[in-house]
């Protein structure tokens, strides 16, 4: 049976695809592609967010997809939560930001204070804002609102509906190409999540052993593979960015994320009641495929 990948807005896959690497390693695949980012946009509430996110997509099943990825504080929750099993064996880290309109007074990450930042509901820009700022501002000096997920967040910033937002990958790229400005870099780890119950242990090895040969790649040759960034560039403003201006986006890491970073993750969420009302009872063993 064929494994469903969900692409996250990176070259990786893309390039694995175009290289055959998929097929060297003997994996059958097809690609799921649905929604931003895979997180699908939910209606606004009465304050203007939008209080769903990646973790929310994880107990909705993926739209189908057998491995995913978002931000490793969704996906440690997730499995704690038997949404899926959390793949131990490689992480990504994903280029991020929170940035401002060139136009701003806001210069330094202080001036943050009492601002409202733009993220995403239980998804990496949400809760690397918080890890990136509560060294920085005093308790209390924290605003976010939720603006949805990456494009549509995007969107909001640069139709200067928001003073401040936390963007990456491809996002970030695009804001830094309009001429906003870093105020504080946020830069996170992913986690990727097996979420489909015929995926076997032996094809996710085999993805990982293809996404491994294209991340060499990549950092070998990373101009020849840029233009894969278009597929996550928003219509509205593929003629408005060169992507070969933009960084590679997102490193895959092939090293353990371990039990003691799988605790201390818990750790770090649960003092900051981040996942309030989540009842997260599995174990490392138990939460984890391979």
């Amino acid at each position: 049976m064929a494994l469903k990948i969900m692409p996250h807005g990176r070259l990786q896959e893309w390039v694995a695809e175009e290289k055959g690497y998929f097929t060297a390693e003997g994996l059958e695949y097809s690609f799921v592609i649905s929604g931003d980012y895979g997180v699908s946009s939910a209606r606004r509430d009465d304050a203007g967010e939008i209080k769903t996110g990646a973790f929310e997509t994880f107990g909705a099943g993926r739209d189908g997809a057998d491995v995913s990825c978002a931000c490793h504080w969704a996906t440690n929750a997730a499995a704690r939560e038997r949404a899926g099993h959390l793949v131990t064996t490689a992480y990504s880290v994903a280029p991020c930001a929170i940035v401002v309109p060139p136009e701003s007074p806001i210069r330094r990450p202080e001036d943050l204070a009492g601002v409202p930042i733009g993220v995403g509901y239980h998804s990496g820009s949400h809760f690397a804002t918080v890890q990136a700022l509560e060294s920085v501002l005093a308790p209390g000096e924290l605003k976010l609102t939720f603006q949805g997920p990456p494009n549509e967040r995007l969107d909001a910033l640069l139709d200067r509906q928001v003073e401040a937002a936390t963007t990456w990958g491809v996002p970030l790229y695009i804001a830094q190409a309009f001429g906003f400005r870093k105020v504080l870099d946020a830069t996170f780890m992913i986690g990727f999540l097996v979420t489909g119950s015929e995926a076997s242990k032996a094809d996710v090895e085999k993805y990982l052993a293809a996404l491994r040969r294209a991340q060499m790649e990549i950092d070998l040759h990373p101009e020849l593979y840029k233009h894969y960034h278009l597929r996550a560039v928003p219509e509205e403003y593929r003629d408005q960015v060169d992507v070969r201006a933009f960084g590679t986006g997102e490193r895959i890491v092939f090293l353990p994320y371990t039990r003691e970073v799988f605790a201390q993750t818990q750790r770090w969420t649960e003092a900051r009641q981040l996942f309030d009302g989540v009842s997260a009872q599995a174990g490392y063993d138990e939460a984890v495929l391979i």
